[in-house]
């Protein structure tokens, strides 16, 4: 390595730079919100320049898309894949949600940027069909007769619980899995009486 290549005190320029831009991200977005968080704050709590963060991003746009991509890129595994839990557990285990966990990221990032179009948008989108899947997917394995309906009918709860509970300031995902569980019973057949034994 030259001289040329390193920076003050002989380390390496940028050396994690992008980590630490997308780790500031993840802290002021989901604090402060996308629309709220100037280039200049993100660049300060990151210990970065904004030339620094323009060779890595080609904006604040495609920095708030990799800052979705990288919020749960594998899509709940601590819930999904768990082999500890029986599909019918992990089913209601997506609804243990800590009431002071924000807002969904994805559901804040949509609502703040209103343009459908907006790459962000789009990981939004892509992550809410993924989590309706993944419910589905799970639902297919606990046996429900329609597992599609029941994924969706589950996403469209855990979303409802995330909203309320920010604008209630009050924890809605126990009611929400009280809910969950009803639905869950009722999409799953009951297991078929043995064959009687007459007396």
């Amino acid at each position: 390595m030259t001289e040329l290549e390193k920076g003050p005190q002989g380390r390496r320029r940028g050396r994690g730079a992008r980590e630490r831009i997308l780790g500031a991200s993840q802290h002021l977005f989901r604090e402060q919100g996308i629309n709220r968080t100037g280039m200049d704050q993100l660049c300060a709590e990151a210990q970065v320049s904004k030339h620094t963060v323009y060779q890595h991003f080609a904006g604040k746009d495609d920095l708030v898309a990799e800052y979705l991509r990288h919020f749960d890129p594998d899509v709940l595994p601590g819930v999904f894949d768990r082999t500890d839990l029986t599909p019918r557990e992990r089913l209601l285990a997506a609804f243990d949600v800590p009431a002071s966990t924000p807002l969904c990221p994805y559901i804040g990032a949509a609502v703040e940027l209103h343009d459908p179009r907006h790459p962000a948008a789009e990981c939004a989108r892509d992550y809410k069909k993924a989590i309706a899947t993944r419910l589905a997917e799970t639902a297919r394995e606990a046996g429900a007769t329609d597992p599609g309906q029941l994924g969706e009918q589950l996403a469209l709860l855990i979303d409802g619980a995330s909203a309320r509970t920010r604008v209630l300031d009050s924890d809605c995902f126990p009611t929400a899995a009280a809910i969950a569980a009803v639905l869950i019973d009722n999409a799953i057949p009951a297991a078929s009486p043995g064959p009687s034994t007459g007396g």
